[in-house]
């Protein structure tokens, strides 16, 4: 499908950092449709200038609200407009658009800039029932099992300090979350890609887990869980000194990333390494959004060409990252 056009009602815009902000808005057929990983996009003005639409993925929604979450940063006249949107206020929103992440049962989300909030959407969604299982029991009586909830752990790369407001929004939910810098002001220094290894092969039972979240969910006090990082690890020592033979367990069933494309190539390739399947979120500039106007084409394996808008934004990393 193509989407929804809708003039949805904005209930909240307001600055969260430098030049970004979060926009809740009203629009229930949007919100009933939408997926993780989808996006809409929007149209600032009724005229001519800005003339196209500008795609921004959903950072949340609610099907039974009928709201849909933005998060975006302004870069330019279109997104510096929106800024101005008050409570009250519409704007003309065409969605839901593309494809989804699949969600698997144990997740590795890495994000970067903008690209966090399709993981903060997936983060929003771990605790929801969204299947069952039907089966007949010895009395002969249909029984429906819900699908147990889904794990995540998350990875956020900033440049500074400064950035670390986009890891405050991951507050209200039960995932623990690293944060990188390139200047090393705050967690690990360097990329994502740093502590990529550890989280992994620690997931896995294969080596005690050294790194201490930034935050743990709604439950943290404070910017620190080292006691239950210290925990992980001595578990995970006890274990290995029980056998000299360690037994690794499954460990994170996917790796998903969106952000800048070389720290999506550099996330896709470190889990090519460790065998975990990868699915990323291209950003391309898009025109119609739908597939008509061809303007956010990408090379894909086998001398395929993609539209990202229509046949992505999610691609599993194979795919469109073969060459690296």
């Amino acid at each position: 499908m193509s989407g929804y056009v809708e003039m949805a009602r904005v209930l909240r815009n307001e600055q969260i950092g430098t030049d970004v902000w979060i926009m809740d808005l009203y629009a229930p057929k949007q919100a009933a449709e939408a997926e993780v990983g989808q996006f809409c996009n929007v149209r600032v003005t009724g005229g001519t200038a800005p003339l196209l639409r500008r795609p921004i993925s959903y950072a949340g929604f609610d099907k039974i609200e009928g709201t849909i979450t933005l998060l975006y940063r302004v870069v330019g006249t279109g997104t510096d407009m929106m800024t101005h949107l008050k409570e009250g206020d519409t704007l003309d929103c065409l969605g839901p658009l593309g494809s989804r992440f699949e969600m698997t049962d144990n997740m590795l989300l890495v994000g970067g800039g903008v690209g966090i909030a399709p993981m903060l959407c997936i983060a929003s969604k771990l605790n929801e029932i969204e299947d069952t299982t039907r089966y007949t029991n010895e009395e002969d009586e249909t029984v429906i099992k819900p699908v147990a909830a889904k794990k995540a752990t998350v990875v956020l790369g900033f440049r500074n300090e400064s950035e670390t407001f986009w890891a405050d929004l991951f507050k209200a939910y039960d995932v623990p979350v690293y944060v990188t810098t390139d200047d090393g002001s705050v967690g690990t220094k360097g990329f994502p890609t740093a502590i990529m290894p550890e989280l992994i092969q620690s997931e896995r039972g294969e080596i005690a887990r050294q790194l201490t979240p930034f935050l743990h969910g709604e439950a943290a006090g404070e910017h620190s869980v080292g006691a239950e990082a210290a925990a992980t690890a001595e578990n995970v020592v006890a274990a290995e000194s029980e056998s000299s033979e360690k037994v690794a367990s499954i460990g994170f069933t996917s790796v998903l990333t969106c952000g800048p494309t070389p720290m999506m190539k550099g996330v896709a390739k470190v889990a090519s390494e460790f065998s975990v399947p990868c699915q990323v979120s291209l950003e391309e500039r898009m025109g119609c959004g739908t597939g008509g106007c061809l303007g956010c084409g990408c090379d894909g394996r086998g001398g395929k060409r993609y539209k990202v808008c229509k046949d992505g934004p999610v691609f599993a990393a194979e795919e469109v990252f073969f060459n690296e």
